[in-house]
C-alpha cells in the first residue's frame, strides 16, 4: 500500500516539539509516518496514533520495527485513555496535523475528492456515519447549516434544497454526482480562480462525517493536561474553522488574571497555564507552496506548559 501524504510545515513541526533522547512524544495524527519517523531519530519513545485502519497498516509496515515507536489505532481525542493504557502519566510533547491526508483524497474509492468518482463516503476511520448518509438523509435545514457552518459556503441554502429536490428522485451515490449538482448551484463568476465550486461543500461534509472540529477543542483540552510542564503542543490546522479554535484554546490557556481592569490588584488568583510561543501563526514559505499546492493553506500554532 502506497500511503503517500507530504507533511507541511515538516521542519517547522519538528523543531517546534524541541526534541532530545529523553523525550516521550504523540503524534495525533499519524498517517504514512512522516513526521513520526522523523520524531524516533530524535526522541526517546514516539507514540503514533491514526483512526484510518489504512494509515495503520502503513504505519505498521514502515515503522512497526523500530523500538521506540507504539502504533496505537484510535482517535486522537482519547488521549488520556491511551497513554494510561501505555502506562505513561505525562508526555513531552503533542503534534496533531488536522485535515485530510494526500492519500485519502488521492485513494478514489475513499470518496474525499471532488475530482474522481467514488461512492460517497468521507470516513476517516472506514465506519459510521458516511457522506452518503449525510447528503441523503439529512433534512434541507440540516444540509443548508452544515454547509454554511462547516463550509462557509453563501450559497448553502440553494445547495441543499437541490441536494433535497434530486434525492426524492434518486439517491446521489457518488462523488461526481454531488460535485455536479454543487457546480450548478454555484455562479461561475464566483468561484476563485484555481479553484472549485465543491470544494467547501465536500468540506463541510467530511467534518460532520467525522465530527472533526465537535472533537477538536476539548481534545486541546485533554492533550494540555497530559503534558509535563515545559511541554510542547504544536497543531498544524487548514482551514479558518480549525484555526480559529486552535488559537482561542490556547488564548485561553494563556490568559492569567480576569479581574476586571480597573481593579488596583489582582483577586481572581488566576494564572496562566501556558505560554504561546508563535504570536503568529507559522506559515509555509513560497517554496514549499511552489512545490505542494496543498500546503497553501496551512498553519502551525503552538504552546508550551508552564
Amino acid at each position: 500500500m502506497e500511503f503517500v501524504h507530504k507533511s507541511v510545515l515538516f521542519d517547522e513541526a519538528i523543531k517546534a516539539l524541541d526534541l532530545n533522547e529523553n523525550k516521550i512524544i504523540v503524534d495525533g495524527t499519524a498517517g504514512g509516518g512522516g513526521h513520526s519517523g522523523e520524531i524516533a531519530k530524535r526522541a526517546k519513545r514516539v507514540i503514533s496514533i491514526d483512526q484510518d485502519p489504512d494509515a495503520i497498516a502503513v504505519l505498521n509496515e514502515r515503522l512497526g520495527d523500530k523500538e521506540n515507536v507504539t502504533i496505537v489505532h484510535d482517535n486522537y481525542s482519547n488521549i488520556k485513555n491511551i497513554i494510561s493504557n501505555l502506562n505513561i502519566e505525562k508526555i513531552d510533547g503533542l503534534l496533531l496535523d488536522l485535515g485530510v491526508s494526500s492519500f485519502q483524497l488521492d485513494t478514489a474509492e475513499r470518496g474525499f475528492s471532488f475530482h474522481k468518482d467514488a461512492p460517497l463516503d468521507m470516513r476517516m476511520s472506514k465506519s459510521g456515519l458516511s457522506a452518503y448518509d449525510v447528503v441523503n438523509n439529512y433534512d434541507e435545514r440540516q444540509l443548508a447549516d452544515i454547509i454554511y457552518r462547516y463550509g462557509e459556503e453563501k450559497f448553502s441554502r440553494r445547495i441543499a434544497s437541490q441536494i433535497v429536490k434530486t434525492r426524492g428522485e434518486k439517491p446521489i451515490e457518488t462523488t461526481l454526482e454531488l460535485s455536479e449538482l454543487v457546480k450548478k448551484c454555484i455562479p461561475q463568476k464566483t468561484v476563485k480562480k484555481g479553484s472549485h465550486p465543491a470544494k467547501r461543500v465536500f468540506q463541510a461534509i467530511r467534518i460532520e462525517v467525522n465530527g472533526e472540529l465537535a472533537i477538536l477543542e476539548g481534545a486541546l483540552n485533554d492533550f494540555f493536561d497530559v503534558l509535563k510542564p515545559g511541554g510542547h503542543l504544536a497543531v498544524i490546522s487548514f482551514h479558518s474553522l480549525e484555526d480559529r479554535i486552535v488559537k482561542n484554546t490556547f488564548a485561553s490557556l494563556a490568559k492569567g488574571c480576569v479581574c476586571p481592569k480597573d481593579f488596583p490588584v489582582c483577586v481572581c488568583g488566576k494564572k496562566p497555564r501556558g505560554k504561546i510561543i508563535t504570536r503568529k501563526a507559522v506559515v509555509p514559505e513560497d517554496a514549499e507552496i511552489e512545490a505542494n499546492k496543498r500546503s497553501k493553506s496551512s498553519k502551525l500554532r503552538v504552546i508550551e506548559k508552564l
